[in-house]
């Protein structure tokens, strides 16, 4: 591996921005924050934000960023997070998990309802205060990737449901893991979160990672003749909460 040799100055300037969370075996190098000013449905606000990388390199994060060079990051996913507001001390703010969606976060695909939730949720966020939008890159698919989901599309197509078109392709129905995302959620914030979710599994991967939660905010809309049998098999084989389920049990 090619190391190249920085200059000083631009170590201290990157240094300064990055922090590293450390799990059982690897690393997670958290960079930021950084102004980010968003187009959100007309008006410019203005986010903080980070992005990560989990690796083996454990030494040190002058060592980490000489190497980006020659790591070729472009062929890999790292994930990343918007941040609004007073994030880290607020008594209350609202976060969002979200699995990245290719064709309905970029595309404004109208099979699923992703490019909906990714907008309505920043939107959400910062009619509250304070909250972040946790964009989790290897989650395409529910976690089978891109090049599987066009795939599971094509059995879709063909009378397949959502949760039977993994299954088929011999994937689990939901293979997302949100530990790493959970770890970056606690190294930035540490007072309780209100979850925008329809997703129990969500809920329950705080719940396990001891991470104090409030409660539950639901997040459906832009229902169309494309998406109806999706949703509908979100809560009939995936388990989603309706909006009247809103509520969440803290015990």
């Amino acid at each position: 591996m090619t190391v190249t040799k920085l200059d000083e100055k631009v170590i201290s300037l990157i240094e300064d921005k990055i922090q590293m969370i450390q799990t059982d075996d690897k690393v997670i190098y958290l960079v930021g924050p950084i102004k980010l000013p968003v187009n959100l449905y007309g008006k410019t606000v203005t986010f903080k934000w980070y992005c990560w990388l989990k690796c083996t390199e454990v030494d040190g994060t002058e060592k980490i960023i000489e190497k980006l060079s020659s790591i070729n990051l472009a062929e890999l996913q790292q994930s990343s997070v918007l941040v609004y507001g007073d994030f880290e001390y607020s008594d209350d703010a609202l976060i969002r998990l979200h699995s990245i969606c290719h064709t309905g976060d970029i595309f404004g695909s109208k099979r699923c309802d992703c490019g909906f939730q990714l907008k309505q949720s920043m939107k959400m966020v910062v009619e509250h205060g304070s909250g972040a939008i946790f964009y989790l890159a290897n989650h395409e698919g529910r976690g089978i990737g891109l090049f599987s989901k066009a795939m599971a599309y094509i059995l879709q197509e063909n009378g397949y449901d959502t949760v039977e078109a993994n299954l088929q392709l011999g994937f689990e129905d939901d293979a997302r893991n949100y530990d790493d995302a959970i770890r970056v959620l606690k190294a930035l914030r540490t007072n309780p979160v209100t979850l925008i979710t329809n997703n129990p599994r969500k809920l329950e991967a705080l719940r396990k990672a001891g991470m104090p939660l409030k409660g539950r905010v639901p997040l459906w809309g832009d229902i169309s003749e494309y998406n109806e049998k999706y949703l509908e098999t979100k809560v009939a084989r995936a388990g989603h909460l309706r909006d009247h389920e809103g509520k969440c049990n803290n015990d």
